[in-house]
């Protein structure tokens, strides 16, 4: 278990991160959220103990996190830390020697890794020859090598195309069920939608939403219906707690309050023609953060 009590970071008089507190258990996939300068990063680096908590704590599995405890971790950075002119093996056999592993357990797992992403060819390549992706790719495998009970994603699709994206997903996914913690942070709410079970959003380094997504979307008021058919676009647009109306390939989309206005649409739908749907839907994440935020910035 992964737990951050009351933690408060400051550089100088600037408040980085306020008060942040929350737990992650065995097998969970974390939601780290934010714009930038949110105190993300701020976080994942006092997680790391590369930073020292202003105030409160930071344990892992009951210890302090510290050098004693490094091996537990891998970290994936949002920025480049790779040495570009050494070669992929020489690189990964770098970073996992100074998380313990043996060479010759590092080699095995390095010819897995490669084969998995298939990039076994640029193992003996200079770091500078790899294109971004891959370079992502050789940058994620330093970070899960050594098989980390507490995994530190920041921003790590950077630079893949959505064939890579799945793959680094299947991963993430697997070291769940292997009972790994895994915190995760990106702007694509989409990814972050996808797996994440428990997420805090912050905004200038304090919490404005935290808890399971689940029930964040569910407690969301505003409700999204979908409509294929012909419908009277005008009059859907004067009913009750309708904020928008819009057409959307084949769909007719309606942003309504709540779902307490959703029989009002319907009545005005089903004098329509060729009615194929009405589905509706709970907000999207991606929805709810830019009303969240957008809020919190106004006040």
């Amino acid at each position: 278990m992964l737990k951050v009590e009351n933690v408060t970071k400051y550089y100088g008089d600037v408040l980085a991160v306020d008060n942040l507190s929350f737990t992650i258990n065995d097998g969970e996939i974390f939601g780290l959220l934010g714009v930038n300068g949110a105190g993300k990063t701020t976080t994942f680096r006092m997680i790391m103990s590369l930073l020292e908590p202003t105030k409160g704590k930071i344990t892992l599995n009951g210890e302090s996190v510290g050098y004693d405890v490094s091996e537990q971790i891998g970290f994936l950075t949002e920025e480049r830390s790779l040495l570009t002119k050494l070669t992929v093996k020489d690189q990964v056999i770098y970073y996992a020697t100074l998380k313990g592993m043996k060479e010759s357990d590092i080699l095995k797992k390095l010819d897995y890794w490669l084969d998995r992403f298939g990039i076994s060819e640029y193992k003996e390549r200079k770091i500078k020859e790899l294109s971004k992706g891959n370079q992502q790719k050789i940058q994620f495998i330093t970070a899960i090598i050594h098989e980390p009970n507490l995994l530190v994603l920041d921003e790590p699709f950077t630079g893949l195309d959505p064939i890579n994206v799945e793959l680094f997903m299947d991963v993430i996914r697997e070291f769940k069920e292997k009972g790994k913690m895994i915190i995760f942070s990106s702007h694509r709410m989409e990814h972050v939608e996808l797996f994440c079970e428990k997420l805090v959003i912050l905004l200038k380094g304090k919490t404005v939403l935290s808890g399971s997504l689940k029930e964040i979307k569910k407690n969301y008021r505003k409700k999204t219906i979908r409509i294929n058919g012909e419908v009277d676009l005008e009059a859907l647009k004067k009913c009750n707690g309708v904020i928008e109306v819009k057409e959307e390939n084949l769909d007719i989309i309606v942003k309504i309050e709540s779902d307490e206005y959703v029989d009002e649409v319907f009545k005005v739908v089903k004098k329509g023609k060729e009615i194929t749907k009405f589905v509706v839907e709970d907000a999207s994440l991606n929805e709810i953060f830019v009303s969240l935020v957008g809020e919190a910035y106004e006040k």
